[in-house]
């Protein structure tokens, strides 16, 4: 099965920047493939890596629930949802990626789900690594149509508004009864120094704090100019610091 890290915060916290640059490093050191999976319904994972993202499962899934009735007779339909998904996986150079999108439409999607999980772990077989990009909510995790994960990131900006946000991420995840091996919280664009109110809201939410990734100015001149952000360069201070965040947890 994969090693599977999973990355959650809310909006603007730098989530899917993390995200990247975690893909980045497994690139730059690993011969061996790596699935990356865009939880989040924005979906700008496959923009920042370098893809170009045309489908979505979410998609996928609403239409499969609209040609259902109609599928001939004879037609296996989890043989056919699954030929459907496989049109989602993007394949690149060491990393695939899988767009989850929005749910679409109304309704159940018991059985579809029940497909997409049976689908997931077929495919995480395949990478010795897995990389997801969540949302704040976590529903993709919440659906359980990923396996259990080795280590969850909990992203906050340099606020004690943001470690709260983290904090209740965290409660979330026992609310769901997810099995998460290991929690970590990381703060985005942080200080040389931590400020001591943070600190004491870290200690108060009860999360282990193991990476400061400070503010790197080309990250932003790269999402400006739509460069990938994995082409950053190893000097860059957003990349030694996710070198030395992997380090600690691989």
């Amino acid at each position: 099965m994969s090693y599977t890290i999973a990355v959650a915060g809310k909006g603007g916290t730098g989530k899917t920047t993390v995200s990247a640059l975690l893909i980045q490093y497994l690139k730059n050191r690993s011969a061996a493939p790596i699935l990356a999976i865009d939880a989040d319904p924005t979906a700008n994972l496959g923009e920042v890596i370098g893809l170009t993202v045309d489908s979505s499962i979410g998609a996928t899934l609403e239409k499969f629930r609209e040609e259902l009735p109609r599928l001939p007779p004879g037609v296996i339909k989890n043989d056919y949802l699954q030929a459907r998904l496989n049109e989602v996986l993007i394949e690149d150079e060491k990393v695939d990626l899988i767009t989850m999108g929005r749910k679409e439409g109304a309704g159940c999607y018991c059985y579809p789900n029940q497909i997409l999980r049976e689908y997931m772990t077929l495919l995480a077989k395949s990478y010795p690594y897995m990389i997801i990009d969540n949302e704040a909510g976590m529903e993709h995790l919440s659906r359980k149509t990923t396996q259990k994960l080795d280590v969850l990131l909990l992203v906050s900006d340099a606020t004690t508004r943001g470690v709260r946000t983290a904090g209740g991420l965290k409660a979330l995840t026992v609310e769901l009864n997810l099995e998460i091996k290991r929690i970590y919280l990381v703060i985005c664009r942080a200080p040389k120094e931590l400020n001591a109110r943070i600190i004491e809201e870290i200690e108060k939410q009860g999360l282990e704090l193991i990476q400061t990734i400070p503010e790197d100015y080309r990250i932003l001149d790269y999402i400006i100019e739509g460069i990938p952000l994995t082409n950053l360069p190893g000097d860059s201070p957003a990349v030694i610091a996710i070198s030395d965040l992997m380090e600690k947890i691989l």
